[in-house]
This record gives C-alpha cells, sequence and structure tokens, in this order.
C-alpha cells in the first residue's frame, strides 16, 4: 500500500468504522489494510473472541483525560461505603438503560434501609447489595464472587425461565440479542466456563492498559460474552465500579458512572455494534469503539462536583481543634453521602439522618455555614443548604 495513503487512513476519523473506509477508499485492499493494522496499530488483549483470537485496540485512540484520573482518585470517608446520592442515581440510570420500571422514591427508600415493598423495590434492594459486596475490600473478583454477586444483584428478581439452575455460575442454553435484527449471538454455553476463566486472569493480570480502559474492557467482554439469560448489561456496569475500586479509585462508588452512560444510551449500544460490524469485516474484534465511546462519553465528561481541598481542610481544623461534636461530624458525613450538590432543608435533614433532635439539625447547619462549609440560599421565608463545592 502506498504510505501516503496508509497514512491518510490513520488520520481518518473514520479509522474505527470499517464499513465507512471501504467506501470512502473504494481502491484500499482491506485484508492488506487490517494486515498493516496488525502489524502497526492494533494492541492485543489477553482476552480471545469466539474463534480463540485475541481482542486488540488501538493504544493511540484511546487516551484518557488526567481529570478522570484525579477526580476517580479523590479519597472519600472510610466510614462510608459509597455516596448514598450517586448511588441513587446509579441504581436508577442502570434500571432506566434497561427500561426497567421503578420509581426514585423507592430507590430512596431502599437505599436509606427500609424492607423492599414490592417486586419492583425487591430489585432495587438486589442492586443496593450488590453495592455493598462491590464496596467491601475483602470481595476480590473471582468467578465464585461474580456468582454471588449476581445472585444478589441480579437472580432472584428474574422470571423462572431466565433463572440459572441451582448452582450453576452462567446460562445453560444459547442467548440471542435481538434488536431490530439479529444482534449478536452469545458465547456457546459450554465454553463460558473456560472464557470466563480467562477474563477473570486479565482482571488479575499485570497488564500496560490503563485501568480506567481495561475497566471498560471488562464491561465490553461481559456484554460480548453474554453469560446470563438476563441481567448481563447490569453485571457489566457493576463488575466494571468494581474493578475500579479493587484497584483504588476511591471515589467510583461515589460518581454515579451510569447516569453518563444513561445519558448516551444510543451511543452505548451503537458502540457495541461497531466493534461487532468491524469484526464481521476484518474476522479481528477490536475494542477501540466501545472505549473511544467511554473516554467521550462517560470518563471525559465526568464532573461530579465534590468538596474542594479547602473545604475539607476546613473541616479537618475545625474537628481537630474540638469545634466539631462526633454528633456533627456524623451528620457531615450523611451530607456529604446523601445529598452530593444538591440542596436540603433542615426538616428534610432531620427525617433523612433519622437519629438526631431537630435543635441539633439547627446547630449543625448554622454552626457549619459559619465555618464556610454549608451555603445558605433563602427561598421567601424557607432556607436551603448545601455542601460548600467552590
Amino acid at each position: 500500500m502506498d504510505a501516503s495513503l496508509y497514512v491518510k487512513i490513520l488520520s481518518d476519523k473514520s479509522i474505527t468504522d470499517l464499513k465507512k473506509l471501504t467506501f470512502k477508499y473504494p481502491d484500499v485492499n482491506l485484508n492488506e489494510l487490517i494486515e498493516l493494522f496488525k502489524n502497526n496499530v492494533y494492541k492485543s488483549l489477553p482476552i480471545p473472541d469466539f474463534s480463540g483470537n485475541d481482542l486488540v485496540y488501538m493504544e493511540n485512540m484511546t487516551q484518557v483525560r488526567t481529570k478522570a484520573y484525579k477526580l476517580l482518585l479523590l479519597p472519600q470517608n472510610p466510614n462510608e461505603a459509597y455516596g448514598l446520592k450517586a448511588m441513587e442515581e446509579e441504581i436508577s440510570a442502570t434500571l432506566t438503560i434497561e427500561n426497567i420500571d421503578f420509581s426514585r422514591d423507592s430507590v430512596r427508600k431502599i437505599l436509606r434501609g427500609y424492607a423492599p415493598a414490592d417486586d419492583s423495590e425487591q430489585r432495587i434492594y438486589g442492586l443496593k447489595k450488590g453495592l455493598d459486596f462491590i464496596s467491601n475490600p475483602e470481595n476480590i473478583i473471582t468467578e465464585e464472587a461474580i456468582q454471588e454477586l449476581y445472585e444478589l444483584s441480579i437472580s432472584h428478581n428474574l422470571l423462572e425461565d431466565d433463572k440459572l439452575k441451582p448452582g450453576a455460575f452462567y446460562r445453560h442454553d444459547k442467548v440471542y440479542i435481538l434488536g431490530q435484527n439479529l444482534e449478536h449471538t452469545g458465547l456457546p454455553y459450554d465454553k463460558l466456563p473456560e472464557y470466563m476463566d480467562k477474563l477473570v486472569r486479565f482482571i488479575h493480570s499485570d497488564s500496560s492498559m490503563n485501568d480506567l480502559l481495561k475497566a471498560a474492557v471488562i464491561h465490553f467482554y461481559i456484554g460480548f460474552l453474554h453469560p446470563y439469560f438476563d441481567g448481563n448489561g447490569r453485571m457489566a456496569r457493576l463488575i466494571h465500579m468494581w474493578y475500579l475500586r479493587t484497584q483504588g479509585y476511591a471515589s467510583t462508588l461515589f460518581i454515579p458512572l451510569s447516569s453518563y452512560i444513561e445519558r448516551s444510551r444510543s451511543a452505548y449500544y451503537k458502540a457495541y455494534l461497531l466493534a461487532e460490524s468491524n469484526f464481521k469485516i476484518s474476522k479481528v474484534l477490536d475494542v477501540t469503539p466501545f472505549l473511544i465511546y467511554f473516554i467521550d462519553n462517560v470518563y471525559n465528561k465526568l464532573s461530579q462536583p465534590l468538596p474542594q481541598t479547602h473545604t475539607i481542610e476546613a473541616f479537618s481544623k475545625a474537628l481537630h481543634d474540638g469545634h466539631i461534636t462526633v454528633k456533627q461530624k456524623d451528620l457531615w458525613n450523611f451530607v456529604l453521602s446523601a445529598y452530593g450538590s444538591s440542596e436540603f432543608s433542615t426538616k428534610q435533614l432531620e427525617r433523612d439522618f433519622g437519629n438526631a433532635a431537630y435543635a441539633t439539625i439547627r446547630e449543625f447547619v448554622m454552626k457549619f455555614e459559619m465555618l464556610g462549609l454549608l451555603t445558605a440560599q433563602k427561598y421567601g421565608n424557607k432556607v436551603r443548604y448545601a455542601v460548600k463545592l467552590e
């Protein structure tokens, strides 16, 4: 192939869409181009496609901004497993992505420890149990732990035909993903133990691939294998967060990653389909389209406001100097977790916290406003408070 043409193709924005490339460059020998990509562009991943060939990606096309790492690495209160407000958004988004009916009030209720009252709340409760499980640092990602996560989060809320056999880790029959056409066929079920074992080995392997991209590959691969009859998407998103949590990204469960996916749901599914379409043309499973989706629509858009360093330092100093009581410390941590950047009233905090008199709540907000940790905004004769973020 002419060198100048090859360079032109490498700089073409359609490089990750082989169908478009063949239209734009009809004289190009596609087999020759794929061989050049294999030798010079593709980087192999130690997990196989259905034919046993390694997945690949284009490293030069998949750069994540430093801001995403910094945000996900921010330390959090070690006494909080996850942010209640963030995980309210997470659960709501992951259910919305799959068109599952629920109510926000039910999500808030379950996250605050109430028992589920119906099937919808049982489904939410399952996801809460899943979050409790992946937030526990003692739970390492293994096939057994993945199976336990599935049982906790998904399995109990399925129709009988969609449940796994007793003691089984994965489905026992074929599965098809349907859109307007047959979009994808899951891995033959008898191969699932072998392939999931390779996925777990990949998860624990030392790799030159950065953690955020590796998490997205894990996410893609679960969807690609489709190891369950139902709940594959929810499991992929849970394991994505679980992996980042195990790698020390302390803010993972304080930022609702699925809400970014839900906002770009069409592009999320298109990224899967583009990888599949390219594979049919090239016989190489290149996950770059899915990685680019995650970079552009999730990682590089992370903007969940969290307290600035000076706010955290001001709280730590006031605590050290004895100006903050144990109850006020608990209230502060609850506000950070339950409300995030959202406003709240004293009555709302009294009701949600559930273990402080109104006078204690009032003293807390007045003191923390004076310390510069909370802001107050009047609405007529009412006042609403929020964590100071700037």
